[in-house]
């Protein structure tokens, strides 16, 4: 029982990190590649973005979800092809809402202020875009920061022992 809570706050503290990364990350590409860059809108999609990520990650124990996913694939643990998997089941479950809500945001900005935006081909650019980069950001920075975290909670390099049952 104990070692499920140090793996279920493992992975907590791996959402909050992942999160937070993903988030600024997405939140400046959105921002930079709009052509209307500014600090404020920045800082507000990032907050909005984190957010939504750790409401995510707080509830998708994305570990699991993609050991299933991976597990019924056939695909071997700690594998190259495995890690992008798991990398992608991840990507796919954050990037989609986040890149919704940042278009969306960004629509009623636009059309607020008498502006036209068409949404679907904004949201779709910007969805392939923002999926394409988060499954960059997530496979770079899934390794270093569950090294991170593992040593952090004295959990040794090959993982924490298997519970007995």
């Amino acid at each position: 029982m104990e070692m499920k809570k140090v793996m279920r706050k493992i992975q907590r503290q791996m959402a909050m990190l992942m999160g937070v990364s993903l988030s600024f990350c997405l939140s400046l590409f959105g921002n930079a590649t709009s052509g209307r860059f500014t600090v404020m809108g920045f800082i507000l999609s990032f907050i909005v973005a984190t957010i939504i990520s750790m409401i995510i990650g707080w509830f998708v124990p994305m570990k699991d979800v993609s050991d299933k996913i991976t597990g019924k694939l056939g695909m071997t643990p700690n594998k190259a092809g495995t890690r992008v998997m798991e990398s992608l089941i991840s990507d796919i479950i954050y990037t989609p809402l986040i890149t919704f809500v940042m278009i969306f945001m960004a629509y009623k900005q636009a059309t607020a202020h008498g502006g036209s935006m068409p949404f679907v081909p904004a949201f779709l650019k910007a969805l392939i875009e923002s999926m394409i980069l988060g499954l960059i950001i997530i496979h770079l920075l899934t390794p270093i920061y569950i090294k991170f975290v593992m040593k952090k909670n004295n959990i040794p390099q090959g993982g924490p022992p298997q519970e007995r049952s």
